[in-house]
């Protein structure tokens, strides 16, 4: 299995449709995915039709068990989504709760490792949404992936909380055995604006070494495909947002190697 997470400090960055575009392309290929979604907000759980707010279960009950992760439950938590190949750990709001209830514990960073040990051998690619917040859920999506994807829509803000997301990069990759690789993808991009094309031009100033060269531009069929529920290659295999989530696949797919561990 390879196991991917995208995480960025700031939201409203595309984490979500990149996450899931990424997805559903590697499962149109045939591949069995795993989504994992650590957002209390649930945007993934909610873009595949199932309420946050009302599922008595979710990846917040892996957490239940003082960093432990009882045999069988990962499987019990998996459910459905629209495309065939992809099936979902779903979040619920009482993740919000997580930080306060794993204050001055430990253990709690690898129980999402422990999770996906548990499913090493049904899925070939794992992938998980991560929340915009630095805390427990992000610390086990960095402590899970073997490759990160960094969204970074195209504006000035947004520069900030690459900054931030890349702090804290290097302060999880001195506690690891081997860094962490990282790719920046620039999203969001509008090449009628000014803003757009003076971020693009500073991320490839400051980032080159981490950088993805490309972009995924602003398409309204994205948005289309989270309304109805369907990963954006079901909706248009052929928009310009899907043309440039393919080309990420790629580039992604080359950078990747399987990780041959799993955590006990």
């Amino acid at each position: 299995m390879r196991v991917w997470a995208v995480a960025n400090q700031k939201g409203g960055v595309g984490k979500t449709t990149s996450a899931v575009a990424l997805a559903g392309l590697l499962a149109d290929q045939g591949q069995r995915v795993l989504v994992v979604d650590l957002d209390p907000h649930g945007s993934m759980t909610s873009y595949f039709g199932h309420d946050p707010d009302n599922l008595t279960s979710s990846v917040f009950n892996l957490f239940q068990h003082n960093g432990q992760v009882p045999d069988g439950l990962a499987e019990a938590l998996l459910l459905n989504t629209s495309h065939e190949n992809i099936r979902l750990m779903p979040s619920s709001t009482s993740l919000a709760t997580l930080e306060r209830q794993s204050a001055g514990q430990g253990g709690f960073g690898l129980v999402i490792s422990r999770a996906l040990a548990q499913l090493w051998g049904d899925y070939q690619f794992a992938i998980i949404d991560s929340p915009p917040l630095l805390g427990v859920s992000m610390i086990n999506a960095l402590a899970a992936c073997e490759q990160l994807v960094i969204p970074v829509q195209t504006e000035f803000l947004a520069l900030k909380g690459l900054e931030r997301m890349v702090h804290t990069l290097n302060m999880v990759n001195r506690s690891r055995k081997q860094e962490l690789p990282y790719t920046i993808v620039p999203t969001l991009f509008d090449r009628r604006t000014q803003a757009s094309l003076n971020t693009l031009k500073l991320l490839r100033r400051d980032y080159a070494d981490h950088l993805w060269q490309a972009f995924i531009p602003i398409d309204t069929k994205l948005r289309d495909a989270s309304l109805a529920g369907m990963v954006p290659s079901r909706m248009d295999a052929n928009g310009r947002g899907v043309l440039a989530y393919r080309a990420l696949l790629r580039y992604l797919l080359a950078q990747s190697l399987p990780r041959k561990e799993q955590v006990a």
